[in-house]
């Protein structure tokens, strides 16, 4: 493989097209696309500082390699790329990209980032910014922690483990998810979502699990929740904490340790068809 080592570039395309190589301990100033259409390229301990670095590229690797607020909206529409130990302080890192490994990676300006990609892998990573991951299909995360509102917005096939997310509206329009070990503090959590599963996870949130077909919860806590599972049906949950008010259930069974409000209309519900225990007592 070519070695690129020590060197500064600057200006628009400074390494187009390049094709197996190593770049180690370089700076990319200030010029768009500097690598884009690359393949076959280690990246080690260097510098991105402007936009657009790795568009259409693919069989990157990135280790220990800084991506400055400016290399914004850099990696789009690029296949099978590794990244470890990297800060990304850029905004819209990613988009309609596949095939992603992100360990140890810090990214503190993550709004928009991860659109329309297909499988991801994320370990032990940290995000902050609104609309991460929207669309986005084929997930595996285990360990991020994940301040912004409106993750995961219509997307499908995720598995989340050992996380917090601290996020508003988070996984609305979504198919076939499961958390796992995890915490999420956010209102309005998983509308109008497809099969949703919670297992050994703390959540707390205003109108919570609403309108959402197919939900099941295993050994979770509702933490000063109220308004839950309105209009939701194929329910079959299991509440180890009380919940501050359950609203209008279309069907199922929920368990929980007690419920300061329960709201069962019949205007908009048949009550018949939501099993409800508190305790030992069924309603």
């Amino acid at each position: 493989m070519k070695k690129i080592n020590n060197q500064s570039f600057e200006g628009e395309r400074s390494l187009f097209a390049l094709n197996d190589a190593e770049i180690d301990r370089c700076t990319f100033l200030e010029g768009e696309s500097p690598l884009k259409e690359s393949k076959n390229i280690k990246i080690h301990d260097s510098t991105f500082s402007w936009k657009y670095p790795l568009w259409y590229a693919s069989h990157i690797e990135v280790i220990n390699t800084t991506f400055k607020e400016m290399a914004r909206s850099g990696i789009w529409y690029t296949k099978d790329i590794k990244m470890m130990h990297c800060q990304i302080d850029a905004p819209k890192i990613f988009r309609r990209s596949e095939d992603i490994f992100l360990s140890d990676c810090q990214m503190p300006n993550a709004s928009e980032s991860l659109w329309g990609c297909k499988n991801i892998k994320i370990e032990n990573c940290s995000a902050k910014g609104d609309y991460f991951g929207m669309n986005a299909e084929n997930i595996e995360i285990d360990n991020l922690h994940l301040d912004g509102n409106y993750c995961f917005d219509g997307g499908k096939n995720i598995v989340v483990r050992n996380s917090v997310l601290n996020s508003k509206d988070s996984f609305w329009n979504c198919e076939n998810v499961t958390i796992v070990d995890s915490v999420i503090d956010g209102e309005y959590l998983a509308w109008n979502t497809k099969n949703i599963t919670f297992i050994n996870c703390k959540i707390k949130s205003h109108q919570a699990l609403c309108y959402i077909d197919g939900l099941k919860m295993i050994n979770c806590q509702l933490i000063d929740s109220d308004l839950c599972f309105e209009f939701c049906e194929n329910i079959d949950a299991e509440i180890n904490s009380r919940v501050l008010s359950i609203k209008n259930p279309y069907s199922g069974t929920i368990k929980v340790n007690g419920v300061d409000e329960l709201i069962l209309d019949e205007q908009f519900i048949d009550k018949n068809k939501t099993n409800i225990i508190i305790k030992d007592e069924q309603i």
